[in-house]
Parts: structure tokens; sequence; C-alpha cells
């Protein structure tokens, strides 16, 4: 099937194979057409070590990966999503996903696809399935000179001054853009919805449809990041998913609502009426207990922490509650065959891989456990005076996963190491650049 897509589109010359490392950057080659079923067939090899670079792609110093076990190959096979276009690309090119084996055909426990995977199997085994949808927060920046600003528009040629919450206006002044998007999202079989202006200056939001397959959710978030980034450079200007790139402004999230369906299609959160099943307190009870010490997953970088502070749309207390968008955790109202949960922690600079396995991890631990959730919140949650809060600095969360016993218990512990072993060298070498620097580093990078 997949040698078949090749054939059906004779003016692709090229192929990129690419897999994500843990800060959801893809890592790969370029492969001429011809050498196309080899790679479908036999897959390819990179060290393990390059799922495990840091934001620069620089090998981790104390990594043992590298030197300490002679930087061994993994091997890499196709994924099941196979061949697609890369509208952003002037050439005709296509993008296989892969990920990474160990030469005896076994997972290998740092790829964070892998991750997810194994918490799905979990699921799988309790007769459960997990239904995802993600919504994806970004700017458009005009990155030309010496400060970032929104990009003129293509129509009038004029800025916006301010933010224009759910404005028509703001999304017809870059009509062109939002059209090549999608078409492009139709190309590539990414399930683009509603796309919506938000509060942010040159701020959007586009949200994707429910699957009830986790890991392609997970593939269309991460496709769906290298799309917008490459087609906006097409148009002239950058777009970006760091959290942060105005202190002014809030920041960009990435929030996610899962139900979870059982072997007769069954939504098992749903009581017939508004507050859900016990199943599903379960599941807030694990997401909220998991919630401080996998903080690190949901704000993977430097710049994450300067979204996560009071007043600005994003959740700083460990709480959840209904309809309340202050809440970590929000069920949102509305029929009750879909009741749902909204995790609402996660900026738009992670990898949807690891914040997929952590959320569902996560629930699945307080389903298995029993775990009761603290009472529903109601009101302003950074106003209610007692509540647990997310770590509030990088280092905090780096600390706050390496002594985790919860997270282990649905994330490998070969990945969480690698994982702290990267941002502590992040943290390390960060210190050294200028507000500029950062910026500029995490911009086209997250």
């Amino acid at each position: 099937m997949m040698k078949d897509w090749l054939r059906k589109h004779p003016d692709v010359r090229t192929i990129r194979v690419a897999a994500a490392d843990l800060n959801g950057q893809a890592r790969g080659k370029r492969v001429p057409t011809r050498f196309a079923d080899k790679v479908v067939k036999d897959g390819t090899r990179f060290p393990f070590s390059v799922l495990s670079l840091d934001i620069w792609g620089e090998d981790i110093d104390d990594s043992p990966l590298v030197f300490e076990q002679g930087d061994q190959d993994g091997v890499l096979k196709p994924t099941e999503r196979g061949f697609m276009p890369m509208p952003w690309l002037e050439a005709p090119t296509a993008l296989l996903p892969i990920w990474m084996f160990r030469e005896n055909g076994q997972p290998y426990e740092g790829d964070p696809r892998h991750a997810l995977r194994a918490v799905v199997d979990r699921y799988k085994a309790r007769g459960l399935t997990p239904v995802c949808a993600i919504e994806l927060e970004f700017f458009l920046i005009d990155d030309s000179g010496k400060t970032m600003q929104v990009p003129a528009s293509p129509r009038s040629g004029k800025r916006r001054k301010a933010a224009e919450t759910l404005s028509i206006r703001a999304l017809d002044a870059f009509d062109t853009f939002f059209t090549d998007l999608y078409d492009a999202c139709e190309a590539m079989d990414i399930p683009a919805d509603t796309s919506t202006s938000e509060t942010g200056l040159g701020q959007f939001e586009v949200n994707l449809m429910h699957s009830d397959d986790a890991l392609r959710a997970a593939d269309d978030a991460w496709l769906f990041k290298m799309l917008v980034k490459g087609l906006a450079r097409r148009h002239g200007f950058a777009a970006s998913f760091m959290a942060k790139p105005y202190p002014e402004y809030s920041g960009s999230g990435l929030h996610t609502h899962f139900s979870l369906v059982d072997d007769k299609g069954d939504n098992v959160f749903d009581s017939g009426g508004p507050k859900g099943t016990a199943l599903m307190k379960h599941a807030v009870g694990g997401c909220l207990a998991a919630m401080h010490d996998s903080t690190l997953i949901f704000a993977p970088h430097q710049n994450s922490y300067e979204r996560l502070v009071p007043g600005k749309h994003a959740p700083t207390a460990i709480s959840w509650g209904y309809e309340n968008r202050t809440s970590a955790i929000r069920i949102p109202a509305g029929s009750t065959s879909a009741r749902r949960i909204e995790h609402r922690v996660a900026g738009g600079d992670v990898n949807p891989y690891l914040m997929l396995a952590a959320i569902l991890g996560a629930a699945l631990h307080g389903i298995e456990n029993q775990i009761e959730p603290a009472s529903p919140i109601v009101g302003n949650a950074y106003a209610v005076d007692g509540l647990p809060q997310i770590p509030d600095s990088w280092e905090a969360a780096i600390d706050a996963l390496e002594q985790s016993e919860i997270v282990p218990k649905f994330i490998h512990p070969e990945l969480i190491k690698n994982l702290i072993s990267t941002k502590r060298q992040e943290l390390h070498y960060i210190g050294e650049l200028t507000e500029q620097e950062r910026v500029e580093l995490y911009l086209d990078t997250v």
C-alpha cells in the first residue's frame, strides 16, 4: 500500500523519513525515491541517542547511549501512517513517519511514540479505547526585524495593533494562509476542524477532530505543527508554537479532550447526567495525582514557565471543575453522550506523543487505583486558597519528574532518564543566552 502511494505520485523525487525525538523534533534522512522500496521493506538506521538530543541537536554529555554503549544504532521502521505529501516544500516531496526498534524487533523504550503505544495497549487490555481531540494554539509572527510583530495582512498591508478574540476580520486578514493550510491538511489527511482568532497578538487556534486512535491523534498534532511552521515560511512569515512569545499576552496552549469507550462503543464517562461516572472521576483523580510530577512533559522548555502564571488563561493550581476554564482539568458541558475530560496544562511547545502518554497514563493510573479527586472547584481557581500548585520553574519541574514515583508507573524509566538528562543539559546552557537568543532558539524549533 505504501509503495502504491509513490507510484500514484510519480512527480515525487525524494522522500524524508522522520521520527519524533523527545523534544518533538523531526529527526531522519532524505532519500531518493528510487530507494524508497528498500526503506519500506527494511527500514533505516540511526543511533538510539538521536532521539535524546537537546534542543540544539547536540548529544547529551553524560548519556550512556553515546560513548558508554558505543552509540549503537536502532532500527527505524515506517509507522502505519505511510507516505504523505509535504506541501510546504517547493519540490514535490513525500514524508514517511518512522519509529525506533531494537535489533531484536522489540520497541525502543526511549521512543516517545512507543511510550504512547504502551499506554494505549494497557487500555486495550481492559477493553477500553481512548477517544482524543487536540486543540492547538500558535502565533503568526513577522521576525524579519529587530523586534517581533504580527505580520502585515496580505489583503490590506496593515498590522493588527491588539488581540482580536474570535474576530472574523483577523481570520480574513490571513485567508490565503488559512486556505492553503486547510488544503494541505486535506492532502496530509490531518482532520483540521474549526479555526479561531485567539487572545494574543496574531494568535490563532485550530482544533483537530476527535479520533479513537490515540497514536493517530498524536501523529496529527505532530504533523500539524510541522506543516504550520513550514507553510508560514512559504508565506513570508513565521508560525510558532512556543508557549510565550510575547510577555504581555497570554501564551499558547495545547488542550486535550478525551473520553473512553468500551468494546460496545459506549462512553464510560457518560452517567446520563452532568456529573459523569465514578470511573470518570477516578480518571480525573489520576490526572491530578500525577500532574505535579509530570509538569515537565506539559511544559518542557524554559519559556514554558512564562505561560504558567496566574490570570493569563493557563492553569497554575492542580484542580478540576465543571465548565471551568481556570482549572487545570475541565469537564465541559453539553450532551452526556460526549462527556469528556479536558486537560488544559500543556503548552503549544510540547511533544504530542509524550503529552498524550502522560495524560492517558495518569488517567489509567487513577482508574486502576480508584483514586478519588478532591472536590471540584467553583469560581476562579487563581483565587482559591490552599490548592496544590504546578511547579513554577523549569528546574523545579525537572526535579519533580526525576523524583517521581507515579510517572514511572506509566512511562518507561529509560525514557524518563533520557528526558531528565536532556533537560538538565538544556538548563545548563540556556543560562548563557540572552532573552533575544532564547526567543530565536524556540521560535522555529518547538
